[in-house]
């Protein structure tokens, strides 16, 4: 039995809730964007105005309308409406929440230049901008920039 127990750490869903929340991370990407998720979970989990807000959004969803945004999301990204949902009108949404998560919690940076971590968000307001998210972006440069040479990703992506 310890073996499936040590199996079942591998799994890694959407989030995992051992003794605390583990949520998944970007994959790969410019540091810029790595940073940019997890302050966007920091803003909204480590300030309780800001959870108590983003609960407010989606605390009458049942799971039907969870998964279909997820699905909706995976397919159509950030221009997905679902169940009268926009997920461009919600990113606006929960983008400005963790800000002022993060503002809250004001945590210096950068030897106290910074007054807190929003600047790591820049990244996502980037995608709420333009509507364009980094596999887009990707894709975009496949097709002209790099002519179908995808050698060129390893040039660009790695760190």
């Amino acid at each position: 039995m310890s073996d499936w127990a040590d199996h079942l750490t591998t799994v890694f869903p959407e989030a995992r809730v051992k003794q605390f929340i583990e949520m998944r991370g970007a994959d790969g990407g410019p540091w810029r964007k790595l940073c940019a998720l997890p302050a966007f979970w920091v803003g909204l989990m480590y300030d309780q105005n800001s959870l108590d807000s983003a609960w407010d959004i989606c605390k009458n969803w049942d799971a039907n309308t969870r998964e279909e945004m997820r699905v909706a999301a995976s397919e159509e990204g950030i221009a997905a409406n679902t169940n009268g949902i926009s997920l461009l009108d919600l990113a606006r949404e929960l983008i400005d929440i963790s800000r002022a998560g993060l503002k809250n919690r004001a945590r210096p940076g950068n030897g106290g230049l910074v007054p807190d971590e929003c600047h790591f968000l820049n990244a996502i307001e980037e995608v709420i901008e333009t509507g364009k998210s980094p596999a887009c972006e990707l894709i975009d440069k496949y097709n002209n920039e790099w002519q179908k040479d995808l050698k060129n990703v390893y040039r660009d992506c790695a760190y």
